[in-house]
């Protein structure tokens, strides 16, 4: 049960917490090394969570380096059109948690709509794009800042996620079929099974790429999938996709039809093995097998021509 799991994760948390504090030694600056790689490949603990975030995915630096830059953004001219696509989507973020509720005090809406605009006139190719408002409201959280939050959405659509977010989301829809293409590699059974159906990857993983796992995933796990995205890059959403295919390859190869398929998909994305993040971590390092950086860009060259190429 979840209770179990919790309990026998809590001593992890404790023992992990307290290595954490030896390693941070109150003076919150961490060079990247093949030690602080290992101890957040096992998880970060919460109090330090945005710290570490902040500091090795480069938000930190680009925040200092620009002071007032963000307030700026938020007094700035505004696009109409922009506020009121982002409006829309207010109460669609989070409806469950009452931090997010109208009635909360303070209501995090408020400061997800100024993260979001901020974002928005930031980065005027991207502008606003549904999804971001659950990484952002993430973000908000975990940092309980608004200034952070801010920093560290622009280092995962600036820097961390190629191209997901733009109008034609070409980084995205490259993403998707590279994964399509390591499925082929590593597991070929079940890319041979998508094909002979016609189902095309983007119906069954584009919400796992346009929210991270967000709902998708629970919680604890998100947030241990995210400790390694900023500080290792995109690689790890194709860790995590690669891992959730492999370990369920049986129960996907029992599919007989289309929707079937993609049925099969909803579920392995629920269950003992995904709850239980801190096992589930050390897979996705095992599982994939070899994944390295070049490989991936490798395929995303061709995948993205071949999608140039379609038009």
């Amino acid at each position: 049960s979840y209770e179990a799991f919790f309990s026998r994760y809590l001593v992890v948390l404790t023992r992990r917490a307290i290595k954490w504090s030896k390693l941070l030694k109150g003076n919150n600056s961490i060079q990247k090394s093949l030690k602080v790689k290992r101890y957040i490949r096992k998880g970060i603990p919460n109090e330090h969570r945005a710290l570490v975030w902040m500091i090795v995915s480069g938000a930190q630096a680009n925040m200092e380096q620009n002071p007032g830059y963000y307030h700026r953004l938020l007094e700035g001219e505004k696009n109409a059109k922009l506020l009121e696509a982002i409006k829309t989507d207010m109460n669609r973020t989070f409806p469950d948690n009452v931090k997010f509720r109208k009635t909360a005090d303070p209501c995090l809406q408020h400061t997800l709509y100024n993260v979001l605009v901020a974002y928005g006139h930031h980065n005027k190719a991207v502008g606003y794009c549904q999804g971001m408002n659950f990484i952002a409201g993430y973000l908000i959280l975990i940092t309980k800042n608004e200034e952070e939050s801010f920093w560290l959405l622009d280092a995962l659509i600036g820097r961390i996620l190629p191209d997901y977010y733009s109008p034609a989301m070409l980084g995205l829809k490259t993403d998707q079929e590279v994964l399509g293409e390591l499925v082929k590699m590593k597991v070929p059974a079940v890319a041979e099974l998508m094909e002979r159906h016609g189902v095309m990857w983007t119906l069954v993983v584009s919400r796992w790429f346009i929210c991270l796992f967000i709902d998708i995933l629970p919680v604890e796990t998100v947030l241990r999938i995210w400790d390694c995205l900023f500080y290792e890059g995109s690689k790890i959403i194709f860790r995590v996709a690669l891992t959730l295919i492999k370990q369920n390859q049986a129960f996907i190869l029992e599919a007989t039809n289309f929707p079937d398929i993609c049925e099969k998909f909803k579920q392995i994305t629920k269950g003992t093995f995904v709850t239980e993040c801190h096992t589930f971590m050390q897979k996705i390092f095992t599982d994939p097998g070899s994944l390295s950086m070049a490989t991936i860009n490798k395929l995303r060259e061709t995948c993205r021509e071949k999608l140039l190429s379609q038009g």
